[in-house]
Formats: structure tokens, C-alpha cells, sequence
């Protein structure tokens, strides 16, 4: 079984290096670039902190040619060739392609991503900074979808046609069928000083004083900081898991060997969770990965907008309409590499509740 996990893991390097090859040479030829951004920038007045461009309107005026400048760029026309050479300089494209191209995999080998080139940081800085935001709201709401689907799954099968069945599918299509932000939208309204209660505050995951609170003091600010957001992601989550446990415990029920067991007189709840519950878990445990994966990345980006949570997708995001490639592919390699990651821990769970699972045989 180690050998199995091992070549898993190696099989990391080849699927990281496909991801960020093709993701690297789409970008290339998506129009808008950082060059492009940049001289959008000094055109329209904001400065970029290079030469003529900053709140001088006469240095400005003097970069303004007949010359129509580098016609590689849409944003170019009308300035000298000078400044947009220090520009594709200064992002680093000024090199050929395949240069810039080696040179981001060796980075990305040693975890160098390099600095954003319109924020003063590494991306790695920004990264630490916006990962436990995430992680935070990823790692409870998946907890908490969890630990509501399962036993109400296991209720659901266990009663299935009854009332309790039929009004629970009614409560829970109805959450699923409401969006994030829509429901995010309402607590703030009712819940965060919008036009009725003032219990829960409205930005950031801490308060200001949080570093002069005690222990017990900093996690009762932190959960109180993360209720509406984490409430807000999980109201969808709800529906997939849940029916996915029922109707793996329905199926696992009509099988020969409960009717067996009930047959030599078993206890029901012996047969339940003792022979039914492990058969039945494998399709919820190989979830896993995608309800967090869910959680994570897309389910978030919306809660971290409203709520104000600089996390990591809210920070892609942002790379991405601002065309920050260190950033973005920062934050893509990171997201497939707990993605990958993940994928694994769902294997290795699946050993743990079922040992009769072999991968290293398959």
C-alpha cells in the first residue's frame, strides 16, 4: 500500500507541470495583459510608478509621440517605444517566450512565485496571507455540512416515504435552491446591522483588538467573525451530501446480506451501523474532496466579496481581472496542489473504513 501512495505522490510533479504548462501558454495569447494594464495606467492618468507616469501632466504630455509605439499592444498607441520597453522590462517581457516559460517552472520547483506585479508583495506573502481565511471557511463549512448530512441521510433512509422524509427533501431543495450570496445578502440585512440587528460584525475574520484578547476571548471573536460567512456557504451544501447518503444506505439496506442478518435475529441498530454503515460510507468518504474542494475555492469567492475576508479566491480573483500572472498562477498551483492532495486523503480514508479495499492489488 506505501508504494501505491508513493507513485500517487510523484504522480504530482507531471499533473502540476500539465496544469501550469497549459494555463501558461492560453495566457499568453489572452489579450490584456500586464503590459497592456499597465499602459491603460499611464494613458488615463494613474500612476505605475515608472518613468511618465506619474501625476506630473507635463512628464505625461512628453511621452506622448506621433509615433504609434509598440504595435504589439492595444494600450500603446500614442507613446514612445522608450516606455513601453521599460514597462515589458520591468514585467519580465522583454524575454522570449520559452525563457520565461523555464524560468516560472525552476521558480515554481523551489515555491518561488515571485512578486505581484501590481501589489507591493511576494506572491507568497499574499498567499500566507489569504490561505487561512480560506482554509478557515472551507475547513468548517465542510465540517458542518458533514455533520448535518450524514445522520440526516442515515434518518432519511431509515424512514424513507415517511413525513419526516418527504418534509425534510422539501426544507433542504429549498436551501439548495437559494444562492450564497442571495442568503448572504439576507443575514447581513437581519443580522449585521443592515436594517435590523446589529449581533454579528460585517468585515474582516478578527477585530481590531484581537492580538489584547485573552485565549478564550480571541476564539470567542473569531466565531463570532465567521457565523455569517460560514452559514452563508454551507446553506446549498446541504442537498448533495444528504441524498447521496440516503440513497447509499437504501441501496446497502435492500442487499442480501441485511436481509440475512435480520433473518439470524441481529439488533437494527447492530445491522445499521455495524454492517450497513461501512458499505455505505465509501461513496459519501470519495466526496470528500469535492465538497471541500467546493467549499474552498468557488463556494467562497462571493462570501469573501461580501464579507469582506481577503482569502485566496477572492485573491485569484482579483490577479485575474487585474491580469497579475505571478498571482494567478501562484494561486492556481496552490489550489491543484491541495486539490491533488486531497484526492489522495480520500484514498487513504477509503482504506481506513473498509481494510478489505486493496489499491496496491488493483
Amino acid at each position: 500500500m506505501g508504494a501505491y501512495f508513493l507513485r500517487r505522490l510523484l504522480l504530482i510533479i507531471p499533473t502540476l507541470w500539465a496544469i501550469i504548462t497549459l494555463n501558461f501558454f492560453i495566457v499568453q495569447i489572452a489579450p490584456g495583459g500586464p503590459v497592456d494594464q499597465a499602459l491603460a495606467n499611464i494613458q488615463f492618468g494613474h500612476s505605475t510608478g515608472l518613468p511618465g507616469s506619474g501625476a506630473d501632466s507635463s512628464a505625461r504630455g512628453a511621452l506622448v509621440r506621433d509615433n504609434p509605439g509598440d504595435s504589439q499592444y492595444r494600450g500603446a498607441r500614442g507613446l514612445d517605444p522608450e516606455v513601453i520597453a521599460e514597462i515589458k522590462h520591468r514585467y519580465g517581457f522583454d524575454k522570449p517566450l520559452l525563457q520565461r516559460y523555464g524560468e516560472m517552472l525552476w521558480n515554481y520547483l523551489r515555491f518561488d512565485f515571485g512578486d505581484s506585479l501590481f501589489r507591493s508583495a511576494s506572491v507568497l506573502q499574499l498567499i500566507k496571507e489569504s490561505l487561512p481565511i480560506s482554509i478557515s471557511l472551507g475547513l468548517w463549512s465542510t465540517l458542518i455540512i458533514y455533520l448535518v448530512s450524514i445522520p440526516l441521510g442515515i434518518k432519511k433512509a431509515v424512514r424513507n416515504g415517511s413525513a419526516f422524509d418527504i418534509w425534510s427533501s422539501m426544507f433542504i431543495i429549498i436551501g439548495y435552491s437559494i444562492p450564497a450570496f442571495l442568503f448572504a445578502i439576507m443575514l447581513i440585512v437581519l443580522f449585521a446591522g443592515g436594517s435590523y440587528l446589529d449581533w454579528f460584525p460585517l468585515r474582516g475574520l478578527t477585530s481590531p483588538q484581537f492580538d489584547t484578547l485573552p485565549w478564550y476571548g480571541k476564539i470567542t471573536d473569531y466565531f463570532w467573525h465567521i457565523a455569517l460567512p460560514v452559514l452563508a456557504t454551507v446553506i446549498g451544501g446541504f442537498a448533495t451530501l444528504t441524498m447521496l447518503t440516503k440513497n447509499a444506505f437504501l441501496d446497502e439496506i435492500r442487499k442480501q446480506y441485511v436481509v440475512t442478518a435480520r433473518a439470524k435475529g441481529l439488533d437494527e441498530k447492530r445491522i445499521l451501523y455495524g454492517h450497513v454503515f461501512r458499505n455505505a460510507m465509501l461513496l459519501v468518504i470519495a466526496s470528500f474532496p469535492a465538497t471541500f474542494i467546493s467549499m474552498f475555492f468557488t463556494g467562497s469567492v462571493l462570501i469573501e466579496v461580501m464579507f469582506s475576508l481577503n482569502g485566496l479566491g477572492l485573491l485569484g480573483y482579483d490577479a485575474t481581472i487585474q491580469r497579475d500572472y505571478p498571482v494567478m498562477f501562484g494561486t492556481l498551483y496552490i489550489f491543484t496542489l491541495i486539490g491533488l492532495l486531497m484526492n489522495i486523503l480520500s484514498d487513504l480514508t477509503y482504506t481506513l473504513v473498509d481494510p478489505r479495499i486493496d489499491f496496491e492489488g488493483r
